[in-house]
């Protein structure tokens, strides 16, 4: 199968390869998004040296394995004792190639290799500073799904390794247009609907995506999620405790957020934790972060205060709604059709679609060369009535603010008197206490659009699920 988008990163990594300078390029982003599948697309087989770190393995298992690579590769017969013999290794046999051809080497899962007291990280710095870094030959990817050890360690590095990454590449999750031509080249016939509900599943994780089959939506959700053997029953497990030490602490937190579905700020966690000290909180938060599971929103008007955390992974939200407590039904998702269970769920779910398409929507309203900031909003209780919150805000440098709502219907959605009045009601609630003097237009993002009615023409736009699979 031929590989879905990455375009820009693909191109990046030819134009590194061909720089003609010593590059050290790290390659990062959340477990199961195709790192090392995009690497080994765009090189195939022409690595110099490739090595995999090894989960949970002590330090002479890792030199081992180091070892035999080195062996594979054409170098020496011999166990390292250390890592700074280990890289020793490697730069007798980089040393050995001709020195007019690029050599491109390949360390993948950099994060297991770094285990207690193994000093990885010091031999690496002395393998790039003291010999690779003076070598316009070396081409080094580092690659890992640890995305907070990959920021510190590497990229924010307050050592030797120092301004010493020379390109990053974060890969983000595909988008749904990503998801739709995916689909279309593996002949799976799935509508933008049903799409859009994988979306609201399984996010764009590349990963996911090929586990896909012939055959309906709920059928695959069912195989995967819910039957013996499938493949992603233990996947939220599997994906703390292989990023994470002391994964249990982030689950709590997920958990937590999970609950809370509008958001929480870091006060309201540690409340639910029933903590007064925040000890680790601030880290555990910035780590999920960085590893894409949550979302930092900051509340229109509130400064760098009140950020307010989001649990925005679609599948660990999937998992702990639907997953967690139904794993004795196989068929649970085919049966739970049309269920307001699942219409209450899928009404959030596609919230959370819209808010990682803000750029298709910006394109949608014609305002994609417009400086913006996207926000959320949620009332203080300073005008009436309490509790309002809006999820959405594009708050714009031509003095428009867009609120907006998102509505998942299974046809044209019919905005009824009652709903209409309660969208005035949170424009007037949001203009008291904001006090903003910018126009407040009204957006609504929904499936299939709206049927025309009295209440239809109050709204400033409509956005439709075909503009949210908008390149």
């Amino acid at each position: 199968m031929d590989i879905i988008g990455r375009k820009a990163e693909r191109q990046a990594l030819l134009d590194y390869a061909n720089s003609g300078r010593p590059e050290f390029v790290v390659v990062y982003g959340r477990r199961r998004i195709g790192k090392t599948f995009l690497i080994r697309r765009v090189f195939g087989e022409d690595f110099d040296f490739q090595f995999t770190g090894i989960a949970n393995s002590d330090k002479e298992e890792l030199l081992r394995g180091f070892s035999r690579a080195i062996l594979r590769h054409g170098g020496k017969d011999r166990i390292p004792s250390d890592w700074f013999e280990a890289f020793e290794d490697l730069r007798d046999l980089l040393e050995s190639l001709p020195h007019a051809k690029r050599k491109i080497v390949f360390l993948d899962e950099l994060s297991w290799m770094e285990t207690h007291k193994s000093e990885f990280l010091r031999a690496l710095e002395h393998f790039w500073n003291g010999w690779a870094s003076g070598r316009d030959d070396i081409m080094l990817i580092g690659c890992g799904s640890a995305t907070t050890w990959i920021t510190e360690k590497l990229i924010q590095n307050k050592g030797g390794l120092y301004g010493r990454v020379t390109h990053q590449l974060w890969l983000a999750p595909f988008s749904l247009a990503e998801c739709e031509a995916y689909f279309k080249q593996a002949n799976i016939l799935l509508s933008r609907y049903q799409i859009v509900e994988w979306y609201m599943i399984f996010g764009g994780i590349p990963y996911y995506l090929s586990l896909a089959a012939k055959g309906s939506l709920a059928a695959n959700v069912d195989r995967l999620c819910y039957q013996t053997g499938g493949e992603l029953t233990g996947e939220f497990d599997r994906l703390f405790a292989s990023i994470f030490n002391k994964e249990a602490k982030y689950i709590e937190i997920i958990r937590i957020l999970a609950e809370k579905r509008q958001g929480l700020s870091r006060m309201d966690i540690l409340n639910k934790q029933k903590k007064e000290d925040g000890g680790g909180l601030t880290k555990i938060l910035t780590d999920l972060e960085l590893s894409g599971f949550i979302q930092k929103f900051k509340p229109f008007g509130s400064g760098k205060k009140g950020a307010i955390y989001q649990l925005t992974d679609f599948f660990s939200l999937f998992y702990l709604t639907h997953m967690a407590g139904n794993k004795d039904n196989p068929h649970y998702w085919s049966e739970l059709a049309e269920s307001p269970v699942r219409s209450a769920w899928c009404g959030f779910a596609f919230e959370r679609v819209c808010l990682a398409h803000t750029r298709q929507l910006k394109e949608a309203l014609g305002i994609s060369h417009i400086r913006t900031s996207v926000c959320s909003w949620r009332s203080e209780g300073k005008a009436q009535p309490h509790g309002v919150q809006i999820d959405l805000v594009i708050d714009r440098a031509d003095h428009v603010v867009d609120l907006c709502e998102m509505k998942f219907s299974d046809k044209e959605y019919y905005l009824a008197k009652d709903y209409s009045g309660k969208l005035r009601q949170k424009r007037a609630v949001f203009a008291a206490e904001t006090q903003t003097r910018k126009a407040l237009h009204q957006v609504l993002v929904t499936t299939y659009g709206v049927l025309e009615n009295e209440y239809s023409a109050e709204l400033q736009a409509v956005i439709t699920m075909d503009d949210l699979f908008g390149e």
